[in-house]
């Protein structure tokens, strides 16, 4: 894996080019004063599926103590 750094000036005046380098797989670390202020990293395919509040669920339809187990047991699913 390539690993760009650059620094928080050069980050302003190249946002474009540094996105595009990060499209093709590289990671940019962006500097200030030195110092690491933040990772950009391509987005995992995989992740790129729908987002969870899209996703089928559980229908929910149980009342009382049993619709708070399922929510809990569909919370642990996920995870």
């Amino acid at each position: 894996m390539i690993m760009l750094k650059i620094n928080f000036t050069e980050f302003r005046k190249n946002a474009s080019l540094i996105f595009s380098s990060v499209e093709q797989g590289e990671t940019v670390h962006v500097l200030r004063h030195g110092k690491k202020i933040a990772e950009i990293t391509p987005i995992d395919k995989a992740s790129q599926s729908l987002p969870s509040w899209k996703k089928k669920r559980v229908r929910l339809t149980l009342q009382g103590e049993e619709l708070s187990k399922t929510i809990i047991d569909e919370r642990e699913y996920s995870e």
